[in-house]
């Protein structure tokens, strides 16, 4: 969701052929771009409605909203990947801030971010409790949180 241009999603759709990818962006990013044998490209809103799907991954999108347009979208991805009885994960890649292992510049760098988001758009970057009650108020049972690559970290969250 929030694809883009779909360069992630191309990447996974080479490594996995047998694996088919969907990129969801609004209509006037992906009009104009040729999808392949299993990577498709949909026009849509993250806010209305999310094609059904095995996994949804999400990278550095939620850090560009706020918690009531957060709860929304994973509300979208719940429905999504719950459909017609199947149950399987939202896969983020985001930042999480106060993490206890960053050094002193990667933190000073986190709380950077924090203020761009603030100023830029009308998001910010979460630490554990904060990510805890949008998993919550969205309607998910539970998630895990995995630091990595560095300031950010890799979220599962499960309905």
């Amino acid at each position: 969701m929030g694809g883009g241009t779909g360069t992630v999603a191309k990447s996974i759709a080479d490594a996995f052929p047998h694996m088919k990818c969907t990129v969801l962006d609004l209509p006037h990013v992906v009009a104009d771009l040729k999808g392949s044998k299993n990577l498709e490209y949909v026009a849509g809103n993250m806010f209305e409605a999310v094609p059904a799907a095995d996994a949804i991954f999400l990278k550095w999108i939620l850090h560009d909203w706020s918690d009531e347009e957060c709860v929304k979208i994973l509300e979208r991805c719940k429905e999504a990947i719950t459909r017609e009885g199947k149950k399987s994960k939202v896969i983020i890649v985001d930042m999480t801030v106060e993490n206890k292992n960053t050094d002193k510049e990667s933190g000073e760098t986190q709380l950077f971010f924090d203020m761009l988001m603030m100023v830029m758009a009308t998001g910010k970057e979460r630490n554990d409790k904060e990510w805890a009650k949008l998993f919550s108020d969205a309607g998910f049972s539970h998630y895990k949180i995995t630091p990595c690559l560095g300031l950010r970290s890799l979220i599962e969250v499960y309905p």
